[in-house]
């Protein structure tokens, strides 16, 4: 809030002197006009003042430059800083553009060598911070998927973006980010901007998901905006759905989609996933994958592509009791949230305990905020910079209407805040869908120790009644009507007794129908039961793996001058967890007795799993010592003698010597956490040599 009441006071203040400069600007005009009945001391004097208020006014508008500069808008040093991280991964070959010899196609991108290597241990520590520390699931389950389960799950009818279209040229853009660019434009570059102005620009931003198409379309027209390439008008906005068609076999008939998400694997699974966890729950399966999204207009490099790897959990839980036996051991972090009372204030995230939110109903329940805290654990670990992470509540109207819910995990870095973690409960919805579709029951029971007396919901549709109302899709609203939730019967209930008729939504028909009171009859009804049947809820937090890849390439880029000063040098600063390769290994100089030193320590890394490299070319070591910085490589052993050799830690410098038998143990405990830097200078003596750093 302090940082949004300087900038407004900045803005007051330029727009303050802008007009003191105007009104003497329009004096001097008049001196000058008078002729003779002004005297040259008048004018010259009247010159000098304007002179002096347009150096207050350029004052105030670098201070406000600064400000905005520092806001996270983006501008001319985070370009620079986007430009040599890129131009550094496309030139070690992290990743470069697809089918790049035909030009390659936009939103489509490889991974080279060092890129492959970082992906891997990403998510190999995921399996690890998840899937092996909560007993997970894991699951494998096809990229085709077929129509009628993405019907189901409401992705064929709403899985949409908004788009519009060059009304001359016929070119398609996404209606949202040209009024996101628009207003960051605005905010990042135009200093004449009243206070007033900008708080629009601003609360536009933090509503822009919450948009209708109408809004979306109406904000378009009021700010004037054309298509950027060519001026041209646009058309209104118009929703179009982002998978990619197929057809499963030879006739065209069995239609199918590229998966859009993971997560529908996993749902239509359930009910053999809780039967092999023993008909136990909580419990939570996961799956790694590659998804896809036929993206309208993609940019932003690997923050947007249209085929991307996804990490994605479903975690059970039962919807009346969602505490968490391991909260406590997260419930003492502290980081930014963002809820949504801030965001519609206008007020930026603010710095929060877990646990504080939690029990302030913040955030929605114990299970949720857990993995809040596991997400918060992993970024963190993996080298994202915990003052530019934060966790974002989604607005009201953002939410899906069945989420309990729903926070995003947003990474700062030069494009802004991206969401590279979703963190959803989505209620019971969509085993609800797939149950209602398929006609199989996916639910979980409760086994009471004696029976209980209970009041049962009793629905009743008459078939007949149903049939001749709606003859081929009966079958459908009959599904529909049984799968009614309580509360949902009980307000149709009481709608038919008043009015004699209801609207009633059927997912599967994509539409409502009119239901009258003698098509169903619903009652309560009290029984013994002997256990409980109920409909899981979903905890689901959602990754996407080159999101986080490329933030994490941002946070740990930085330069640091050569040895000359003539040069500045790029460097990775990697977790030793997540870096391409492990260690590198040098012989000093061209020496048979070096060389075979080398080759047994390569030997022993081998067996230890440790990743490394022997680099025996002829440039300096301190060169050799760069060129493994720029792709992050955490330590570097020097061969300089057969019976002990030095390791140098990448970022501070600094250097120890080891004997030769203990290198791979103590380069494998580094890598692997077991001890860090500290521990082992401590342990070992240090080095100061000629063979030191020479960049």
């Amino acid at each position: 809030m302090a940082a949004q009441t300087s900038e407004d006071a900045l803005r007051r203040a330029l727009a303050d002197r802008q007009a003191a400069v105007g009104a003497q600007a329009e004096a001097v005009r008049a001196l000058k006009a008078a002729g003779a009945g002004a005297s040259k001391a008048d004018v010259d004097a009247a010159v000098e003042a304007l002179k002096a208020l347009k150096v207050e006014a350029g004052a105030a508008a670098r201070r406000l430059q600064a400000a905005v500069g520092s806001g996270g808008g983006g501008g001319a040093a985070r370009e620079e800083m986007r430009q040599a991280v890129v131009n550094t991964l496309e030139r070690k070959l992290f990743y470069i553009p697809s089918f790049k010899i035909y030009r390659g196609v936009a939103g489509l991108y490889d991974y080279g060598p060092p890129g492959c290597a970082v992906k891997a241990n990403v998510l190999a520590f995921w399996r690890q911070h998840f899937i092996l520390e909560e007993n997970m699931l894991e699951v494998d389950c096809p990229c085709v998927t077929p129509e009628i389960v993405l019907k189901a799950s409401g992705h064929v009818e709403k899985f949409t973006d908004l788009m519009v279209k060059d009304e001359k040229t016929g070119t398609c853009y996404r209606a949202d980010h040209l009024l996101k660019d628009y207003c960051k434009e605005k905010l990042d570059k135009d200093l004449t901007l009243s206070p007033e102005k900008a708080t629009e620009f601003k609360y536009v931003l933090a509503v822009l998901d919450d948009l209708s198409v109408e809004e979306l379309g109406a904000k378009l027209k009021e700010y004037g905006i054309v298509a950027p390439d060519t001026k041209n008008p646009l058309s209104d906005p118009y929703p179009f759905n982002l998978m990619f068609q197929t057809s499963i076999g030879p006739t065209g008939l069995n239609i199918g989609y590229m998966r859009p998400e993971t997560a529908q694997g996993i749902f239509v699974n359930f009910k053999d996933l809780y039967y092999y966890n023993g008909q136990k729950l909580p419990f939570a399966a996961a799956q790694i994958g590659q998804a896809f999204r036929n993206e309208i207009s993609p940019r932003q490099g690997l923050l947007r592509v249209r085929e991307f790897t996804l990490a994605e959990i479903e975690h059970f839980v039962d919807p009346e009791d969602k505490s968490h036996p391991k909260f406590g051991d997260v419930a003492d972090l502290e980081f930014l949230m963002f809820p949504r009372e801030l965001q519609l204030s206008g007020e930026s995230a603010k710095l929060v305990k877990l646990g504080e939110a939690v029990s302030k109903g913040t955030v929605n329940n114990e299970t949720l905020g857990y993995f809040i805290g596991r997400v918060y654990l992993f970024l963190t670990r993996l080298g994202i910079d915990k003052d530019r992470l934060r966790f974002r509540q989604h607005l009201p109207n953002e939410m899906a209407h069945y989420a309990a819910d729903c926070w995003d995990a947003e990474i700062e870095c030069s494009y802004g805040w991206i969401e590279c973690v979703g963190i959803a409960d989505r209620s019971a919805y969509d085993l609800r869908a797939h149950s209602e579709k398929s006609g199989v029951p996916l639910v979980a029971h409760e086994k009471f120790s004696k029976p209980r007396e209970v009041e049962k919901l009793v629905i009743v549709p008459s078939k007949k009644d149903l049939g001749l109302a709606f003859k081929g899709n009966q079958k459908m609203v009959v599904e529909a009507l049984e799968a009614m939730s309580e509360k949902e019967a009980m307000d149709m209930k009481a709608a038919l007794e008043s009015k004699g008729e209801t609207n009633f939504q059927v997912c599967t028909l994509g539409k409502d129908v009119v239901i009258t009171k003698k098509m169903v009859s619903i009652s309560m009804e009290k029984k013994l039961e002997h256990q409980r049947v109920f409909t899981p809820s979903v905890i689901e937090p959602s990754f996407g793996i080159g999101r986080i890849i490329y933030c994490l390439f941002e946070h740990s880029f930085y330069t640091r001058p050569s040895k000359s000063e003539e040069e500045q040098l790029n460097v990775f600063r990697f977790p030793p967890i997540v870096a391409p390769i492990k260690c590198t290994v040098f012989p000093l100089v061209k020496n048979q007795e070096f060389d075979d030193a080398a080759k047994v320590i390569a030997k022993e890394l081998t067996t230890s799993g440790v990743s490394h490299i022997i680099d025996t070319t002829a440039i300096s070591i301190g060169r050799r010592y760069a060129r493994t910085d720029e792709i992050g490589v955490p330590f570097a052993v020097t061969v300089d003698s057969a019976t002990s050799v030095t390791i140098r830690e990448r970022d501070s410098k600094e250097q120890i010597r080891v004997d030769i038998s203990e290198i791979a143990s103590v380069v494998r405990q580094l890598t692997e956490g077991q001890s860090t830097w500290a521990d082992v200078s401590a342990k070992y003596p240090s080095h100061v040599g000629p063979q030191g750093d020479q960049e």
